[in-house]
């Protein structure tokens, strides 16, 4: 695979806020330190949001890629996150990122292949590859006949 470039633009608007966009993209979002810190502000887009949000798009997205080239069939897929943020050392950290995906799959015997092509998911994941947080993996396979 050759190289690829994501462009953003990031323009301060007051106090703690700004906006991003890419040229790539139709839509802008409003992003802001947390409102946890001094002047931060609440129900905006923060970078630990975007930190996580990155984390858990790119695992839906590998896991759909692996799925489909295993011809793995499902009923349904969801996942929440929790990005947890720690001072250490004197330094603020993402530690850990925990992925809760719940499959839901058609068939008891399907059970083996659903864990492990999520599991294959989180391992070949590019984000979670390129960053030093610890990823966690809490798996939910529902049955829906």
């Amino acid at each position: 695979m050759e190289k690829h470039v994501y462009n953003l633009s990031l323009k301060w608007e007051n106090d703690r806020k700004g906006i991003m966009s890419s040229p790539e993209l139709p839509t802008t979002i409003e992003v802001a330190t947390p409102p946890e810190f001094d002047k931060g502000m609440p129900n905006i887009w923060s970078p630990e949001h975007l930190y996580t949000g990155s984390v858990l798009s790119c695992f839906m997205t590998t896991f759909l890629a692996i799925a489909d080239y295993s011809n793995f069939e499902f009923i349904d897929f969801k996942c929440d996150a929790q990005g947890i943020l720690e001072k250490i050392e004197g330094k603020f950290l993402m530690t850990k990122i925990i992925l809760s995906p719940v499959l839901t799959i058609d068939n008891q015997d399907k059970i083996e292949k659903a864990q492990r092509i999520l599991e294959k998911s989180e391992a070949a994941c590019l984000i979670s590859n390129s960053i030093k947080s610890e990823v966690e993996l809490k798996t939910v396979i529902n049955i829906e006949n």
